[in-house]
């Protein structure tokens, strides 16, 4: 293949000359040499087109009559520009004076880029009238997050293009003329009762200071009052977004996007306000051990009476006892560690726990959201990680996503999908639940719940009975081809429409607008992984992009949506029971040997550990008497979650280290204070296989500390020859056996990121993997035909209904962080459910009223909402709130390959709560 070769043209800016590639408009030249030319509607960053509305940035072409708008004139061979004549300057002056006259005589940021440019032509005040006092806009001070002072508005039309065009979420518009028009939210409602997400997109665009965060507005009225700036990684989901703090007295005053590979300068709602949990009175600032006379071990801690059940210790007293509770009990004690924590402090978790105590009992939250997506990819791809970056979409035709609301779960990467329709792509949405999505999909498939495999089945019979199939990479890449295509005979879309709920044309459509894409990605998420058949739902995805040959290649391949901000970091790092880091066998001799010899250790076990709920049981039945636990809470996040909580309390010794005295902590005997993602310094790993660097904005409060320290002390007083001093030297040392990390190194990271696999020291990464083959023996991916296996549970006459549940926008996992973010919680304060209007109706129950939720595990009481998205006979069930805590109510049976619990389909019976208290 022939190298492209770039067009350029050369022009003369200010009398010199210069060159650039064709297309180049005459700001970005300019500006891309050192030379701002004034602006005020134009944006330079991703995502932002050149609107050239307010004509700012006026500049002289020789030969034409009028001034042009430098953001939007490409240049061209032989222009001659200038952007210092006097009719350019004076014009450009002329344009902000005017402007000047209607801008409040207090400006609402005093540090706003409009009198940045106003400085920049020397304009301080204007000679012209202002705006009639009846026509100012009032303050509009009706969202928790932000305000609009419309006042300070210029027209520019830079927070319609960041809510319409970046973050598509089509809220903000243009209303009225002359004078009164005006920015509008919606259909001219306050911004805070419209379907604003509160992304702050709009805000961070603005020039003016006519949209600021709260934490602006209500303080100093100055965006640049602040001591330092420190940039870091979004803790939230796998997106990994790159963000600035912004630090002023100690304090995080308010958070800007800033350009990671990921995010392009966006965020979403938790992203940018939900920060301020980390100040929250509640944060465990001092070690704690359980009081002799404390009360029984339990989930009612109140954090005001703290001192009731634990007393405070030092550091020293605190780690003696914890690691005096654990030394040499080997296989009795077991350890959840944490995807919220750092690479470096998911290295030494499962190392403490192999090393300190000869075994690999030892999981993370990805046996709880993605296990069965990395089983299935592991077993047919031959790695667990994703095939291509989610930023791909861009060059994709086509793409599905099944199994995941990014909108809510997701919303900088939705923002992509959201675009990619924009410009013509078909987006194809599977689920149970109709979703944000929806209204940008070219096919919504809302098919019954647990119904993927009949679902997927029947789109691949019709690519195999049509002969949509590629042929030609099939035979290159790929085995076992001939039973995949004898095994799709028997599923015929008219056989599985019933299963499914689908109709066949429909099945038959998707299976030829996906085939027929020149390039193509699919998305999955928590609702193919969380069942019983989570993997085969996996092997399904996996089978139909290679069918078609959609690996490989720009805008194709295969992608899990991670759901913690390091669930992918963490696993690579090794904090998985059947795997060392890099995914190597536990049961291997010379896997071990390769990490015993770095860890100058003796060998530990040969035999795959237990899985989270697999330890649960074990405590049941008496086998592990104690736990170590960083920063996960089964005591909210396991299924069945009563057997849990009383499997902690069971436990003889409990080491709990988190920056909140969570669901879990109120059971442990130890509890150590540790820090939140920004007090700390170490590398995270996204979705994308991005590596990138977390910095400490502020320092840990009290008397808490980073985790990588405490393992590390924790780790000398259970005899291990342990002397790490800083994150980059655990680094180093998982590079030493992790292949992934070859040329990316801490120095690297310090100054940008890189996506693995990299392959020199200057390569950024690689976005797409397997172009040439797969990881797998001679090369080959594997097709794995999978069956119809239904629930574990299906409903019947005592539970008629089916629980499906799940995280909400302003919600993060078990809600100890955002349920104490201010802004969060005053979205969403109360724990609900969602129920379809002729579902209510049938209940005889009223949205707001209360339901009672049972299933065979236990019973809640919850509020109701109206959902069309959600199927009649459904019920849909975040599980953040501890009052209605949805995993009291969730199966815990099992995938056979990932060993995933079945979040997403419980039979349950749903009962108006006035009627249950009546009884």
């Amino acid at each position: 293949m022939k190298d492209i070769v770039e067009t350029t043209v050369t022009f003369s800016l200010n009398g010199k000359d210069v060159t650039v590639p064709e297309g180049t408009t005459i700001w970005e030249a300019a500006n891309g040499r050192g030379l701002v030319i004034p602006h005020l509607c134009h944006k330079p960053e991703p995502g932002y087109r050149p609107d050239g509305n307010c004509r700012a940035c006026m500049v002289e072409v020789e030969g034409e009559r009028t001034l042009v708008a430098s953001c939007i004139r490409p240049v061209a061979d032989g222009m001659v520009v200038k952007t210092d004549t006097d009719r350019a300057e004076k014009s450009r002056a002329l344009v902000v004076e005017l402007l000047a006259a209607d801008q409040p005589a207090k400006p609402h940021d005093a540090s706003s880029h409009f009198w940045d440019m106003a400085a920049m032509n020397d304009v301080s005040e204007s000679r012209f009238p202002a705006i009639e006092q009846a026509r100012v806009p009032l303050l509009d001070d009706s969202h928790v997050a932000m305000r609009v002072n419309l006042d300070a508005c210029i027209h520019c039309n830079l927070c319609v293009r960041a809510c319409r065009e970046v973050q598509v979420n089509d809220v903000i518009g243009m209303a009225g003329r002359g004078h009164d028009a005006k920015i509008v939210f919606d259909q001219d409602d306050p911004m805070g009762a419209s379907t604003c997400v509160a992304c702050g997109e709009c805000v961070q665009a603005c020039p003016t200071g006519a949209l600021l965060p709260a934490t602006v507005a209500d303080t100093t009225n100055d965006t640049k009052d602040f001591d330092e700036e420190v940039e870091s990684v979004c803790p939230y989901c796998g997106v990994g977004c790159q963000l600035s703090f912004k630090v002023k007295d100690g304090k995080i005053k308010y958070v800007d996007g800033i350009n990671g590979p990921a995010n392009e300068n966006r965020l979403c709602v938790k992203g940018r306000f939900g920060f301020d949990y980390i100040a929250h009175p509640h944060r465990l600032t001092k070690p704690l051990i359980r009081r002799d006379d404390a009360p029984a071990k339990g989930l009612n801690v109140d954090p005001a009476n703290i001192h009731t059940h634990f007393r405070e210790a030092t550091w020293d007293e605190a780690l003696d006892a914890a690691a005096n509770g654990m030394k040499g009990r080997g296989r009795e004690i077991a350890g959840f560690g944490s995807a919220k924590c750092s690479n470096e402090e998911a290295y030494l978790f499962q190392k403490i726990i192999r090393q300190g105590f000869g075994h690999n009992n030892v999981d993370h939250c990805t046996r709880l959201c993605h296990a069965s997506s990395v089983a299935a990819l592991l077993e047919n791809v031959g790695s667990g990680a994703v095939t291509a970056t989610f930023n791909e979409i861009e060059n994709a035709d086509v793409a599905i996503v099944i199994g995941a609301n990014p909108t809510e779960n997701h919303p900088v990467a939705a923002t992509y999908f959201k675009q990619f329709t924009k410009r013509g792509g078909k987006l194809i949405v599977m689920d149970p639940r109709g979703q944000g999505l929806k209204r940008h999909a070219s096919h919504m498939l809302q098919f019954k719940p647990g119904a993927d495999v009949s679902m997927l089945n029947a789109i691949m019979h019709v690519i195999v009975d049509e002969g949509l199939y590629d042929q030609q990479y099939i035979e290159a890449f790929t085995e076992n081809w001939p039973a995949m295509k004898a095994h799709l005979a028997d599923f015929p879309p008219e056989k599985m429409a019933e299963i499914c709920g689908i109709d066949a044309d429909t099945l038959r459509d998707v299976a030829r607008t996906f085939a027929g894409a020149k390039a193509a990605m699919i998305f999955w998420g928590m609702g193919v992984s969380q069942h019983i058949h989570g993997t085969d739902n996996s092997r399904c995805l996996i089978s139909l992009a290679l069918m078609t040959g959609q690996v490989g290649r720009p805008g194709t391949g295969l992608h899990p949506l991670r759901g913690q901000n390091n669930v992918q970091g963490a696993s690579d790092a090794g904090l998985i029971p059947m795997f060392l880091p890099d995914y190597k066998d536990v049961t291997d001799d010379g896997v071990r040997s390769a990490f015993t010899d770095v860890w100058k250790s003796g060998d530990f076990s040969n035999q795959k550990g237990l899985t989270v709920v697999e330890i649960m049981h074990a405590i049941h039945d008496g086998d592990i008497k104690g736990m170590y636990i960083l920063g996960e809470n089964p005591a909210m996040s396991d299924p069945d979650v009563q057997h849990a909580r009383d499997a902690l309390a069971m436990l003889d010794h409990l080491v709990v280290q988190d920056i909140f005295l969570t669901e879990t902590a109120n059971y442990a005997d130890v509890i150590l204070p540790s820090s939140a993602w920004p007090e700390k310094t170490g590398t995270v790993t996204n979705t994308n296989r991005q590596v990138q660097m977390g910095r400490p904005a502020v320092p840990p409060p009290g008397d808490a500390k980073e985790d990588w320290w405490i393992e590390v002390e924790l780790a000398k007083r259970l005899g291990l020859d342990w002397d790490y001093t800083h994150p980059s030297q655990i680094f180093a040392e998982m590079k030493l056996n992790m292949g992934s990390l070859d040329n990316i190194t801490w120095e690297r990271l310090e100054q940008t990121a890189v996506t693995y696999p990299s392959l020199s020291p200057e390569d950024p990464g690689q976005p797409i993997v397997f172009g040439d083959g797969f990881p797998r023996p001679e090369g080959r991916a594997r097709f794995t035909p999978a069956n119809v296996i239904p629930p574990d549970e299906v409903p019947d006459a005592e539970y008629p209904h089916v629980l499906i549940t799940g995280r909400q926008l302003e919600h993060w996992h078990t809600g100890s962080m955002t349920r104490r973010a201010s802004v969060l919680d005053a979205v969403e304060p109360e724990a609900n459910c969602s129920l379809h209007p002729r579902t209510l109706r049938d209940l005889g129950v009223k949205a707001g009223d209360y339901v009672r939720l049972t299933t065979r595990r236990g019973s809640i009481t919850i509020m109701a909402r109206a959902d069309r998205a959600v199927a009649e006979g459904n019920v849909f069930v975040p599980f953040a709130y501890v009052e209605a805590a949805a995993n009291i109510l969730t199966n815990p049976s099992l995938d056979p390959y990932g060993k995933i619990p079945e979040f997403k389909f419980s039979a349950v019976r749903i009962e108006a709560a006035e009627a249950v208290a009546a009884e």
